[in-house]
């Protein structure tokens, strides 16, 4: 369950002025999982994006008088991992770290591809990409090879640890 922290913009939105540096402020005094409770006077739908970026999905709820609440809560964190994956918790730990998340694309994926393939069965490789690698995924598990990955907290830096397989 939720704890929410209650936020309420409607006094200086009524006297004209803008809220938004006081919401990101709650929003950095937020406790990890906590989430914002934000009472308004119309939509904020261009808050929507900007907490979607912070790691928040929303729900908006008309309440009385015609002013609205919006429910701002922590994202479940997402991982992907390979199909027929063993639980990553039980991967020995990276013997190989690689930050390539300045490297435009195809360089990561060369990278990893090169340096898992010079890894023993069962050794994990760790990287930070820019982006979620949709087109390593294929070229891993065709080689035999395991991955499970996931966006940081601020959802800027894709981490991913690769279990290298057998030979194929």
């Amino acid at each position: 369950m939720t704890q929410f922290a209650e936020l309420d913009v409607r006094p200086i939105l009524r006297d004209g002025g803008e809220p938004f540096q006081a919401i990101m402020s709650a929003v950095r005094g937020l406790a990890p999982g906590q989430g914002l409770k934000l009472f308004a006077t119309f939509r904020p739908q261009p808050l929507f994006a900007v907490m979607a970026g912070q790691g928040f999905d929303h729900e908006v709820l008309v309440i009385e008088g015609g002013d609205f609440e919006v429910r701002f809560t922590p994202k479940q964190e997402v991982v992907v991992i390979s199909d027929g994956a063993i639980s990553p918790e039980v991967w020995a730990d990276p013997t190989l770290e690689l930050d390539l998340s300045d490297l435009p694309p195809p360089e990561p994926m060369v990278r990893i591809l090169s340096e898992v393939e010079k890894m023993s069965e069962g050794q994990v490789l760790f990287a930070l990409l820019a982006r979620e690698p949709l087109f390593l995924y294929p070229e891993l598990t065709k080689r035999g090879h395991q991955w499970a990955g996931n966006f940081d907290e601020e959802g800027a830096t894709f981490r991913l640890m690769i279990r290298a397989g057998g030979a194929q």
